[in-house]
């Protein structure tokens, strides 16, 4: 074929959003989809985090024993005093010697008067806890005592959940186009739920809490990527923000409230699993991707759901959609499967997805800190929680309005600033200033939730329709890396209270950097190929030698 002909095919073959615009905007069809993949995530707010109430611990003593023939007197100093962050109070984990201590109240021997209680050894809780029901009826920590010697089961018990994740994103990343999919995972997230209702110990729910995350985050990426290749150009940054988002923050919203009524953990987690009925009609309502059947040389699938969605939208879809330009040029795609392999034969799109990867892995584990340590803030657990739910609120609608008006590496740098320089601060309010810190974590929260909706858009409009969600779903897989290490940064704070702020801060500000060596794509076309993939800040076009069989793409540098 020569150069003339085709510079001829090339310039017949239009983008997809050109093809589609007889749909229009914002039809019946396009809202139809909004609010179906909008509602499918609404219960992934709900039941994403429950763990912070299902597996929080409340104040905790060692248990003594009515039958311990023991005085007043001395029970009521059998459990020691320590200082904790300068901070008094009775030891969680130890007591003093039983035996020793009943010995000396049966023979009438009173505590610092005939002797010094520093003299008696310390003991573990052998005879159990004591828990505070003031918040709580009951959690699993209460349940299957995960504390003390324990007490590394309870960040463990998020990180597995957060595995079933990392091994579920891995899975949408390579299936993610198909919808049926997307539907097996709402019915896994919701039987596995309702499985954890009857765990006979902390093993099992555990166990379950990976299948749990394993369908929950699944179709989180499956509808976000859904809704970005359906919809139109308009719609799709509203889409990522007020659609996906919004969804998932009016979800987390009424969690606390559910908690609060149900504070017997079995409880609330089978509210949990009820709430996944709202998954049966959306079935019904869900498409697959016509841009993503394009690509796959699945043309009369992808003209068949366009020309549904024209009758929808009472519009008159063309004689012709695809050209017969058009047609081959996806039968000539169908034949050039693409997956993460593709990726790694670019040094540009190394570079990009490297770099987005790091994004997603500082941003997540920095959002489910924050959200995971709201019961350790000081107040009422469930109004922080709230308040750090409601928070997120402004902070779409400012993550959209950037993504509307702003250039993509202002949108990332910005958000991502002003979350990390705010948690810095937290360690200069004085003790004294609880509401003050809790201002200044909600106001972070508040940046770092604006970059957590950022990134996604972000990434999304770097890859090209062909490795977009494999894409997607490596730059997930890296974000659950942070995830799984999300409860363990809190746990620092057990060793200095400021740990978790200073780490997560300064990863934030540095990752903010990074952002301005991303390619800029505001403003730009949705790439559909390869060669089309924006290129990386400072990083110079080399065109191949090696020849390629589409006229509609040039070969990129390669290693």
């Amino acid at each position: 074929m020569d150069k003339e002909k085709v510079v001829k095919r090339v310039a017949e073959v239009r983008d997809f959003d050109e093809i589609t615009a007889f749909l229009g905007s914002w039809g019946p069809y396009q809202r139809m989809v909004f609010l179906a993949l909008a509602i499918s995530i609404l219960p992934n707010g709900f039941v994403g985090i429950y763990i912070v109430f299902v597996g929080d611990t409340p104040p905790h003593e060692c248990y003594i024993p009515e039958e311990s023939n023991i005085s007043e007197v001395w029970r009521n100093v059998t459990i020691p005093l320590v200082t904790v962050d300068g901070v008094t109070k009775q030891s969680s984990c130890s007591r003093l010697n039983l035996d020793i201590v009943r010995n000396y109240s049966s023979q009438n021997i009173l505590p610092d008067v005939h002797i010094n209680l520093s003299n008696i050894p310390l003991e573990s809780c052998l005879d159990g806890w004591k828990y505070s029901r003031e918040i709580y009826l009951s959690t699993i920590v209460t349940e299957w005592d995960l504390v003390c010697d324990n007490a590394f089961k309870e960040p463990l018990t998020s990180s597995i959940y957060f595995m079933g994740v990392l091994v579920g994103t891995f899975i949408s990343g390579q299936l993610s186009d198909r919808y049926a999919y997307l539907v097996g995972m709402m019915v896994l997230q919701t039987l596995a739920i309702l499985a954890q209702v009857f765990s006979p110990s902390w093993e099992v729910f555990s166990a379950i809490f990976f299948f749990v995350g394993f369908g929950g985050f699944s179709n989180y990426v499956v509808a976000y990527v859904l809704g970005s290749e359906i919809l139109s150009p308009r719609m799709r940054v509203m889409f990522c923000s007020l659609g996906v988002f919004m969804g998932s923050g009016i979800g987390q919203m009424a969690m606390p409230c559910a908690a609060y009524f149900l504070r017997d953990w079995r409880s609330l987690v089978l509210s949990m699993a009820v709430s996944g009925v709202i998954y049966i009609p959306l079935w019904w309502f869900i498409p697959e991707s016509p841009r993503w059947l394009l690509s796959q040389g699945r043309v009369e699938e992808a003209e068949a759901i366009l020309r549904r969605a024209a009758r929808q939208n009472k519009v008159d879809a063309p004689d012709v959609i695809f050209s017969p330009t058009e047609v081959a040029d996806a039968h000539e795609r169908q034949q050039k499967k693409h997956n993460f392999l593709d990726i790694l034969h670019s040094c540009n799109m190394v570079s990009i997805i490297t770099l987005c990867s790091l994004l997603w892995m500082v941003i997540t584990m920095a959002y489910y800190a924050l959200l995971l340590n709201t019961n350790n803030l000081h107040g009422d657990p469930y109004v922080n929680f709230l308040l750090s739910a409601v928070v997120e609120l402004p902070a779409y609608i400012i993550a959209m309005l950037l993504l509307r008006y702003c250039p993509r590496r202002f949108c990332q740098s910005s958000t991502l600033f002003l979350g990390g320089a705010i948690i810095l601060f937290i360690q200069l309010v004085p003790a004294d200033l609880p509401a003050v810190a809790i201002f200044l974590e909600m106001v972070g929260k508040f940046g770092i939730t604006s970059a957590f909706c950022v990134v996604y858009a972000v990434t999304s409009e770097l890859f090209p329709t062909v490795v977009r969600t494999t894409s997607m779903g490596t730059c997930s897989m890296a974000a659950r890396i942070g995830t799984i290490i999300s409860p363990f940064v809190i746990y620092l704070g057990k060793y200095y209270k400021y740990l978790p702020y200073i780490l997560i801060g300064s990863l934030a500000v540095v990752s903010g950097l990074l952002c301005f060596v991303l390619p800029e794509t505001f403003g730009m076309v949705l790439p559909e190929t390869l060669p089309q993939m924006p290129r990386l800040r400072g990083l110079k076009h080399r065109k191949s030698s090696i020849k390629t069989d589409s006229p509609t793409e040039v070969k990129e540098d390669r290693f």
